[in-house]
């Protein structure tokens, strides 16, 4: 195969990823009245660009959606500064969604593949999970019942929904590796 048409197929592939991710995305099992929900593996195809082509391909990937999310979900900060509006497009979106694409990295020192996949899916599920709660103690501070701790607030609302789609995309991964483990190889292993 040419370096070309590997690129180009590369390219495609993750153009494919994109939409697959989402169209998922907006299969919302679970919608917060503030942002977030849980929906039906949408991180999953962005996890896996990262196993088939590598985390800089992965966090390419994660970066165009979060783009992409950033147009079709956007939700102005309470705060209304410049610093809010910034921190909240780095944390929501651009770190949250780029991130995912780490997830190759994560599961490099298992010998277990399938422990792997499942170690490298959890892991970048909870740094968009940690992306959510700073995110939630330093710019979505106003939305914080006035008797609770920022903190305690961020944390049982990110983790009521990122939590279940951290279980849902790590057991959604572990499935789809044990029904065809070859889509989680890297492309010149194919």
């Amino acid at each position: 195969m040419t370096q070309t048409f590997s690129k180009t197929r590369t390219l495609v592939e993750c153009a494919l990823m994109i939409a697959i991710g989402t169209i998922l995305s907006m299969i919302k099992l679970i919608e917060l009245p503030n942002g977030g929900s849980v929906t039906l593996l949408s991180m999953l195809p962005f996890i896996l660009v990262s196993f088939r082509h590598g985390v800089k391909w992965g966090l390419l990937t994660g970066l165009a959606n979060s783009l992409l999310q950033m147009l079709l979900g956007f939700y102005a900060p309470p705060a209304g500064t410049a610093l809010a509006f910034f921190g909240m497009i780095m944390l929501d979106y651009v770190l949250a969604f780029s991130l995912l694409g780490t997830a190759a990295a994560f599961a490099k020192p298992f010998k277990n593949k399938l422990t792997g996949v499942a170690v490298g899916t959890a892991a970048v599920c909870v740094i968009r999970f940690l992306c959510s709660f700073f995110s939630g103690i330093l710019i979505w501070a106003a939305y914080a019942p006035s008797d609770m701790p920022l903190w305690l607030y961020s944390l049982t609302y990110n983790g009521s929904y990122m939590g279940v789609e951290l279980i849902l995309t790590t057991i959604g991964a572990a499935v789809l590796y044990q029904a065809k483990p070859t889509i989680f190889s890297a492309v010149q292993d194919n």
